[in-house]
């Protein structure tokens, strides 16, 4: 038995029981098990607010990185105006054709020039809205312009020392409930052709494409013999004395808009290219064969041993009507609501292995030979030759010259610069570049499903 002689005391502390320096800073190595001693309340709070920060800091990191890729990225070059000039009413349309830049205006068409913005001429006789203005330089100094007013007439002008000389109105009829508008206007590289798709004003909304050939060569001619004709239609220009600004008051003699100023010869209308008909196709050869293969019993019969009158069939059509009323009113309306006029894609081609010309003819390397039309909602590019001999009545329903099928409707077709390359979009996303010159296909490239290409283009 052990017997304490002592009284009880408090040992005295020892070296193993003092404070280690590691265990003092101990929150500086684990920050967590600082918070970890708060009570519960502030050790929640403590969580939430970090939470924020980490968030945050993400968000400035991640804005950084963008910043500094943006940064990166080569930057466009700023462009701001050298010049300007002012035109009298309002500015719906340009084009630059060698030194000049034409404006169609709420009244007419003006010509600057580009290397002092003056302006040289105006044309506004017809009174009318320009909206649209295609133009091209043919040399020494002529250049054709197309523009579209605001009634939808084209009208084909050639613009020769600083003049405008009406030539025709492409789509004009005496008769207006006849007229038709543009819809869209393309002219060839070079301003041999062009192509204008119209649009009738009919209930049945018809659209039609037109393809004239520009006799640019007979223009150089006759304006260099008659250089008296334009003489009349001379533009004059005076300063004003009493402003700064380049501000020019033009005036012309008037002129009718439905004659030409100058007798210069007309285009040639060489295709009117319509949208195909429905391909309805039967293997029988005659309507007995299909009705021999009828057996549901909603036939009158063969003929072979009586006859099928009228009444019958009317009061069969009367019968069906009668029933089927509701469904075929609902029908009618939704045909009606969803008839729209069909747009053409159309591109000038030159000559290529794909466009195979007869002996006979003579091709020029720069010179389209050639057409390519779809249609919307149409499967088949159809190619169609321009160097066919002139008829006296132009075919409305020519047959394509060549005709490629694609396993989708086509939505939307592009031609490179130099003519060689044509790229067709369809409407399952899938992009085809055709070389015109070999005749194959280079590429066939699937955009992603659920995708609509609405448009290509060559870079």
């Amino acid at each position: 038995v052990y017997i304490r002689k002592h009284p009880l005391e408090i040992p005295p502390p020892s070296e193993k029981d003092w404070l280690k320096n590691d265990e003092e800073d101990f929150f500086l190595q684990d920050p967590d098990r600082k918070r970890d001693v708060l009570p519960q309340p502030f050790r929640m709070i403590n969580k939430l607010v970090m939470l924020v920060f980490e968030n945050a800091m993400e968000i400035i990191e991640r804005r950084e990185m963008l910043r500094e890729a943006q940064r990166l990225k080569a930057q466009p070059t700023k462009c701001f105006p050298t010049a300007e000039f002012q035109v009298s009413g309002r500015a719906n349309c340009l084009a630059v054709s060698g030194k000049y830049i034409f404006v169609g205006l709420s009244m007419g068409l003006a010509a600057f020039k580009v290397s002092n913005f003056k302006e040289v001429c105006a044309w506004d006789a017809a009174k009318m809205e320009i909206c649209a203005i295609h133009a091209l330089d043919l040399g020494n100094e002529h250049h054709v312009l197309l523009a579209v007013d605001e009634m939808g007439l084209v009208w084909l002008f050639c613009f020769h020392k600083e003049t405008f000389l009406l030539i025709k109105i492409l789509n004009e009829a005496e008769d207006i409930s006849k007229r038709s508008t543009c819809v869209e206007l393309v002219l060839s590289p070079r301003g041999d052709y062009a192509g204008v798709l119209l649009q009738g004003k009919c209930r049945n909304m018809v659209s039609w494409l037109e393809i004239y050939r520009l006799p640019k060569d007979s223009w150089l001619k006759e304006m260099e013999k008659s250089p008296g004709d334009a003489a009349g239609l001379a533009c004059r220009e005076r300063r004003s004395s009493w402003t700064s600004a380049h501000i020019f008051l033009l005036q012309v003699s008037p002129v009718s808009a439905n004659k030409a100023d100058a007798k210069l010869s007309f285009p040639v209308l060489l295709l009117k290219v319509e949208p195909p008909k429905p391909i309805t196709g039967s293997s029988f050869k005659s309507p007995l064969d299909a009705l021999k293969k009828v057996d549901d019993g909603s036939m009158l019969g063969l003929g072979y041993n009586h006859l099928i009158k009228d009444s019958q069939w009317e009061q069969q059509e009367a019968i069906f009507r009668s029933t089927y009323r509701e469904y075929l009113g609902a029908e009618g309306e939704r045909e009606s609501k969803e008839e729209m006029p069909r747009h053409a894609t159309f591109h000038f081609l030159l000559p290529s292995r794909i466009l195979q010309v007869g002996p006979e003819m003579k091709v020029q390397p720069d010179v389209p030979a050639g057409i390519s039309v779809h249609w919307d909602g149409s499967h088949n590019l159809c190619l169609y030759l321009l160097n066919h001999p002139l008829k006296e009545k132009v075919d409305s329903d020519p047959t394509p010259d060549v005709v490629w099928p694609c396993a989708a409707p086509i939505a939307c077709s592009a031609v490179s610069s130099c003519s060689r390359y044509l790229a067709l979009a369809c409407e399952d996303a899938t992009i085809t570049i055709w070389d015109k010159h070999l005749g194959y296909p280079l590429s066939v490239t699937a955009v992603l499903e659920e995708r609509l290409i609405r448009s290509v283009h060559f870079l």
